[in-house]
């Protein structure tokens, strides 16, 4: 039997933890494994993977490591609805199938990074400013930074990230490191992407369920764009919206970093759900169809796969009536975008662009008349510099999974200020029930 490899960074239970896990750093020089997860409206996806120091030369700011993927698992997702757990043994169940794929007999998966898309993902801009009166030291920034950052729970809310931006030294502004510089006031700009405490408590205790630690939570749309997003394009600005079953979001980068993160609850289930009313045809079908036509018209008719379940014979469906169900739908999601890349920094950038990710994007036509709604040039995502992906996973409805193994290379530009203990003997998956309710909610 081959040895079992333990995919877990995190320190023992019992230190410092915030109701978000925060990753440690990842270590430039050393291999690592990691396993992540996404929990998807409609499927459950888990990935281990070896990162391997790229040489010093040759690292960049988000990929010091190379990324080989060494397990696969992925199956339909079940208690899930718009990014958050509605049955939390339906969501074990796809969890553990998942985790039983990508480990076969070779690993055993006790942490993992895991994303999240629901819970009114939403991102806002934070600053703060600090007498200085000299050098700049490390000590400073750390106050800046812990002067600039919200509790890891506020108003119901938890904190997924906290990202410095660019720093002010007196008048001048837009400074990526300000150490050893001379100042009278420091000040800093951070982005700080938070989620409904609820569903992301209840996305952990799912994973805790099935014996797994969860050392990270990154939103979607960021993850997304760690994965499709080329060098380029992260510096000069692009965003990428994440166009998954249950949910949309989005994430606009510029200059390197994350600076503003949106979503709301439409998707792709949403216009198979459309199509299966109007047609009467079985949620399988109708997504089957919508899958084979798109909004692309080319032809005029197809025969609906024969329905097993029901004795209901084949029919025929009129590309031209599925595309009069699915267009206004699809119109709808893309409508909804304009108004919240203009509010925020998207707006502002002089090269306006548009990766589109998610299995929903993959709709014949979508990048078209997603160019047309949005005004701006469009493309289709898929996954950038990762080895042993499989032909499907090179897709755009992986994004997310892969995104997620990218990630652990980007935590060290994360900063939280504030940690929460967890006491003695509360370890176990209900002591940390007790501990998240009284420290989130009371």
């Amino acid at each position: 039997m081959n040895r079992r490899e333990h995919l877990s960074q995190r320190p023992q239970r019992g230190l410092h933890r915030s109701l978000i896990p925060t990753m440690r750093p990842l270590d430039t020089k050393r291999k690592a494994l990691v396993a992540v997860v996404d929990i998807g409206t409609s499927k459950t996806t888990c990935l281990v993977a070896r990162l391997t120091p790229h040489p010093a030369p040759e690292a960049l700011p988000r990929r010091s490591h190379a990324v080989k993927i060494l397990g696969i698992g992925y199956c339909n997702s079940r208690g899930i609805k718009a990014g958050a757990v509605s049955n939390f043994e339906q969501v074990e169940q796809a969890v553990r199938q998942a985790f039983d794929s990508a480990e076969g007999h070779t690993f055993e998966v006790q942490s993992v990074v895991l994303s999240v898309s629901g819970g009114r993902i939403a991102s806002e801009s934070l600053s703060a400013l600090l007498d200085v009166a000299g050098m700049v030291s490390d000590e400073a920034i750390t106050r800046v930074l812990a002067a600039a950052s919200p509790a890891s729970v506020w108003n119901g809310r938890a904190t997924l990230h906290c990202l410095p931006n660019s720093y002010s030294i007196d008048a001048a502004k837009g400074i990526h490191d300000p150490r050893k510089m001379l100042a009278r006031r420091l000040g800093v700009d951070v982005v700080v992407v938070s989620v409904d405490a609820v569903v992301a408590r209840d996305l952990i205790l799912t994973l805790e369920s099935c014996h797994v630690n969860v050392e990270a939570m990154v939103a979607s749309p960021y993850a997304a764009g760690l994965s499709v997003l080329s060098e380029d394009e992260m510096e000069l600005g692009a965003a990428v919206i994440d166009m998954g079953a249950g949910t949309t979001t989005m994430a606009v980068f510029s200059a390197g970093r994350l600076l503003h993160v949106n979503g709301f609850a439409l998707g792709g289930h949403h216009i198979t759900m459309d199509l299966a009313r109007c047609i009467n045809a079985p949620i399988a079908d109708a997504e089957r169809i919508k899958i084979g036509y798109g909004l692309a018209p080319s032809g005029d008719m197809m025969s609906t796969p024969d329905v097993g379940s029901d004795g209901s014979e084949s029919r025929i469906v009129l590309r031209s009536d599925v595309l009069r169900i699915i267009k206004p739908r699809v119109e709808e999601i893309l409508e909804m975008l304009p108004d919240r890349l203009a509010a925020s920094p998207f707006s502002t950038l002089a090269r306006k662009h548009v990766v589109l990710t998610g299995g929903a994007s993959q709709l014949h036509g979508l990048p078209e008349l997603a160019a047309r709604i949005l005004a701006c040039p469009v493309r289709v995502g898929r996954p950038l510099g990762i080895g042993g992906l499989t032909n499907e996973l090179k897709g755009p409805a992986f994004a997310i999974a892969t995104g997620l193994l990218i990630y652990p290379q980007a935590a060290h530009l994360e900063h939280f200020g504030r940690k929460r203990h967890l006491m003695t003997g509360t370890s176990g998956y209900f002591g940390q029930v007790a501990v998240w309710l009284r420290e989130g909610f009371f």
